[in-house]
């Protein structure tokens, strides 16, 4: 899953949101990298992997190039 927040306390705030919600879902271990300040945070729960990226990280790696080949679940604009 890749998704955007346009400032670091909205990446936060996702970020939150996410671990908060699957939390009750996933058994086993789940890892996070990544900090709101450095503009992008990786939530690692194995079979999914969620990459909430600032708008210019998001453009700087293009991830969804890289994945273009891989299908497409849900697509919100």
């Amino acid at each position: 899953m890749i998704a955007s927040g346009t400032s670091e306390r909205q990446l936060r705030s996702l970020s939150d949101s996410v671990t908060e919600m699957i939390k009750a879902d996933i058994t086993g271990m789940a890892a996070t990298e990544g900090q709101p300040e450095s503009g992008w945070i990786i939530l690692d729960y194995g079979q999914v992997v969620v990459h909430l990226l600032s708008p210019e990280m998001r453009d700087y790696y293009d991830l969804e190039e890289l994945w273009h080949k891989a299908k497409t679940i849900l697509r919100l604009q």
